[in-house]
């Protein structure tokens, strides 16, 4: 009887992949180890060579393949995706009362190149004209000094400065940033503070919006191999593709269950039902072609961005024989 492939599997635990996680998904020929981490500890020990498979931040595999330094090869499977209007914060007494008010200001992000940066700054500078170079920008923890970031960047023309000894969320409500972008909000917005706000009062509104106007909702993670892994066993990647895949479909398929309710928040179904009817009903795809327009504009925002050399072609960032395949039905 042949034996299965040992594969290790790095990533945070939803609905999505959960079937993965508990086993009830088990991808062919393989044995799957997952390993539940929140994303940012999954990034940097993939990074390090700790698992052979994981979940990656998108702009940093973007950019490393753009670069020619990516020891990755990714499957269209997105973990993560969310847009990110919500994710902009201001000082309430910075004078910052719309979006093109950022230009000038001072703004803090965890990490310049991580994917929630990339999207925001791309989208403040399409729908809103605010130009990256026009703002003064500082990296650092949110919560706490010290963060490391995962690629160094330098980018001509923008002013990007490391701060290891103050918090992001410290310096926001001190005046010392106009504004932070950030994946989780700020603590001092949390617990109300009154001198922090969000850019976008009524973002679910704009985001809708936003989503009307570019059919665009922004993928944050995406799945990576070790080159060595798929030199060395690429039907892995056509496996694993597709019980990601299944996961997938039967979460969708568990959100669609109205009764008993699935989860504990009122009226959940009806709010499914919404997101339905504006997104249709298959909202987030796995596969290269369904997600090409997102693919897309974010390899062309880390080149604008002068973050890579170049944006990269959509199906030079996955393995080849999971883009060549040509229906993703299991």
């Amino acid at each position: 009887m042949k034996k299965n492939l040992s594969v290790s599997y790095a990533g945070h635990v939803s609905d999505r992949v959960q079937d993965l996680y508990y086993g009830k998904v088990v991808p062919e020929g393989i044995d799957l180890h997952y390993l539940p981490l929140q994303p940012f500890e999954a990034f940097k020990r993939m990074l390090r060579g700790d698992f052979d498979c994981a979940e990656m931040s998108f702009s940093t595999y973007v950019i490393q393949k753009a670069r020619g330094q990516m020891p990755f090869v990714a499957i269209p499977v997105f973990p993560s995706r969310t847009f990110r209007h919500s994710a902009i914060y201001i000082n309430t007494r910075s004078g910052i009362l719309a979006p093109k008010d950022l230009e000038g200001r001072r703004i803090g992000v965890p990490e310049y190149q991580m994917t929630a940066a990339v999207w925001a700054r791309g989208l403040l500078q399409h729908e809103y004209g605010v130009s990256p170079a026009a703002c003064s920008w500082f990296t650092g923890g949110l919560t706490a000094a010290g963060r490391t970031p995962m690629l160094e960047v330098d980018v001509a023309g923008v002013s990007i400065q490391h701060v290891d000894d103050r918090t992001l969320n410290g310096m926001l409500t001190a005046g010392a940033l106009d504004a932070v972008i950030a994946p989780q909000p700020p603590p001092a917005f949390t617990q109300g503070h009154e001198a922090v706000a969000r850019l976008f009062p009524d973002y679910p509104a704009t985001e809708r919006a936003y989503w009307r106007k570019t059919r665009i909702f922004p993928i944050m993670h995406v799945v990576v191999l070790r080159r060595e892994l798929f030199n060395t066993h690429p039907w892995a990647a056509v496996s694993l593709y597709q019980a990601f895949e299944q996961a997938r479909r039967n979460a969708m398929d568990f959100l669609r269950t109205q009764e008993p309710p699935t989860v504990s928040w009122p009226w959940a179904f009806e709010h499914g039902r919404e997101i339905r009817d504006l997104m249709g009903e298959d909202f987030w795809p796995y596969g290269i072609e369904p997600n090409r327009r997102e693919i897309e504009t974010l390899c062309q925002y880390v080149a604008e961005q002068g973050l890579a050399p170049r944006a990269p072609a959509v199906d030079e960032l996955f393995a080849a024989n999971v883009a060549a395949m040509s229906t993703l039905k299991l």
